[in-house]
């Protein structure tokens, strides 16, 4: 460990720390442009001026690592003037259109200035013009308001090691460009160069003018789209999903996410939501009350004697849905549970961060099915597999799986066909109850990823009429069935996963926490 003084604070660090990344263990934060954490430090922006004593001259916080005894003034006059000038440089030429910027609110140029820079621009010649250009895939490209801080450029030649960015010309002429005609049309991971992009250069295509960056609300989620469970921030306003932005997890997916996952994300906003039960009467539907369906539902069961229970889940429901879902089926008398899941040709790894991987299995929760002894049945575009399911002339249960690909008269024969689901489908047309459920976006819940870590995901958007989760419908049915308790919250709901998989049971709620916790069993990795 290195023993220095910061701002008159003593610290004590590893060694190698840089100043930037020490100061901010006593929460004093360096203006930077060019660094990022994830990336190397050029330290070409040089707008992270610090004062260390018996030094000749200002020297740069990300690259200058601290040393044993010393002494370092990120805040004093003489740190604050040197930064200052920085600014003044930058502001040369760079247009404060925040207006219009998409990066408006979000902007670290506008914290710099309010915090540290003149109160009056000196400038006087107008400033130059270099336009828009289009990066090719998601990106546009605003060349007025680049910094030349170049993270976009290190993305993709040290993270994503697709050299598809460059700087071109010298001096002040210097700007950002593309190699080849396509730009970054082709590449799997260019959207996180919008994230990184401190000033609003870059701006994605699909987010341009939709909303203001402070009209939106982050709920901290878990990326749905495969089965690595990236820690994302669903931005929404109005009720709809606007944009998907990844959440910093060192142990999934690091301050990154795919752009097949980015993009990923218009199913929140679908309309015609299923919003109140549904119960068939003389081969009509009719809406009821959740107290009436229930009690309905619960009088048909009682009906039928002896009858067996088969099952179709789906992937992308909690690990609590999918508990309670096996917790119904054992109290209707037990039976078998199937799931289909979609799976891509081929991986797509992040060659600069290895770990994270757009995975072949494309839903986010295929591995609590497995431990809940659920059969993957199906081909890899989640379509076929349930011949058993859909002449079964016993109780059959459909959550979450849309059945996209089964026909009208899916389980005719059903002696009691329950159908939970967020929209309806024609293969539910013979089903006896159809119950509204919420999606992942407007509840609580977990997942667990590929390697078994079981991650926390928030609601963020508000549930349609009268849906509900799933494991609280499921819950309510199994408690009656089984004279258990009743699911109040989700917490409730996650601790009966552990008490009925012992894989789940080292793990708490709270153990879940922001980064997750990995569950008590080895579990294969995809690929395996």
């Amino acid at each position: 460990m290195v023993n220095l003084t910061i701002d008159g604070h003593e610290v004590s660090v590893p060694r190698g720390t840089t100043i930037l990344e020490a100061a901010k263990t006593i929460g004093s934060e360096v203006p930077h442009y060019c660094y990022h954490p994830g990336m190397s430090s050029p330290a070409m922006c040089r707008l992270c001026l610090v004062e260390v004593e018996g030094a000749p001259k200002p020297m740069p916080g990300c690259v200058t690592t601290v040393m044993d005894g010393q002494v370092v003034n990120t805040q004093s006059e003489q740190a604050k003037s040197n930064r200052q000038g920085v600014l003044e440089f930058y502001l040369v030429n760079h247009p404060l259109d925040c207006p219009i910027c998409d990066m408006s609110g979000e902007c670290d140029l506008q914290d710099y200035v309010h915090a540290e820079g003149r109160e009056h621009g000196r400038g006087r010649e107008p400033k130059r013009v270099f336009g828009r250009d289009d990066f090719g895939g998601d990106i546009l490209f605003y060349g007025d308001r680049c910094v030349m801080c170049t993270r976009c450029v290190r993305f993709m030649s040290e993270v994503e090691q697709d050299h598809r960015l460059t700087v071109v010309e010298r001096g002040n002429r210097s700007v950002i460009d593309t190699f080849f005609d396509e730009g970054l049309e082709g590449t799997n991971w260019h959207g996180n160069i919008v994230d990184i992009c401190p000033v609003g250069a870059l701006v994605s295509k699909d987010f341009l003018h939709k909303a203001r960056a402070w009209d939106l609300t982050h709920t901290p989620s878990v990326c749905t789209s495969c089965s690595q469970g990236c820690n994302i921030d669903l931005h929404s306003r109005d009720n709809l999903v606007q944009r998907i932005k990844p959440r910093e997890n060192l142990d999934v997916n690091a301050w990154w996410i795919c752009d097949y996952g980015r993009h990923n994300y218009e199913w929140m906003n679908q309309g015609n939501r299923l919003d109140e039960p549904l119960a068939r009467v003389d081969s009509l539907s009719e809406a009821s009350g959740w107290k009436d369906a229930l009690k309905g539902l619960l009088d048909r069961v009682d009906g039928l004697d002896n009858v067996s229970v088969k099952a179709v889940a789906s992937p992308f429901s909690s690990n609590e849905d999918l508990a309670a879902l096996s917790s119904v089926v054992d109290a209707l008398g037990g039976g078998d549970i199937v799931y289909r899941s979609s799976a891509a040709g081929d991986e797509v790894p992040l060659k600069g961060f290895p770990q994270l991987v757009r995975r072949k299995d494309l839903s986010p929760n295929a591995t609590a099915a497995d431990l809940m002894n659920m059969t993957r049945v199906g081909a890899d575009d989640a379509s076929g597999g349930l011949e058993s399911v859909a002449g079964h002339d016993g109780i059959v249960i459909v959550l979450g799986d849309s059945l996209p690909d089964q026909p009208v008269d899916f389980g005719e024969n059903a002696g009691l066909y329950i159908y939970l689901g967020t929209h309806d489908s024609p293969a539910a047309s013979n089903a006896d109850y159809v119950l509204p459920v919420t999606s992942h976006a407007e509840s609580e819940g977990t997942f667990t990823n590929f390697e078994g870590r079981v991650q926390h995901f928030d609601g963020a958007l508000q549930a349609p009429g009268m849906s509900r989760p799933a494991w609280l419908i499921l819950g309510a049915l199994s408690a009656e069935r089984s004279s258990g308790d009743i699911f109040r919250c989700a917490a409730d709901a996650f601790a009966s996963v552990g008490k009925q998989v012992p894989a789940f049971s080292g793990i708490s709620y709270d153990d879940v926490g922001s980064r997750g916790a990995v569950i008590n069993e080895s579990v294969s990795l995809t690929g395996d």
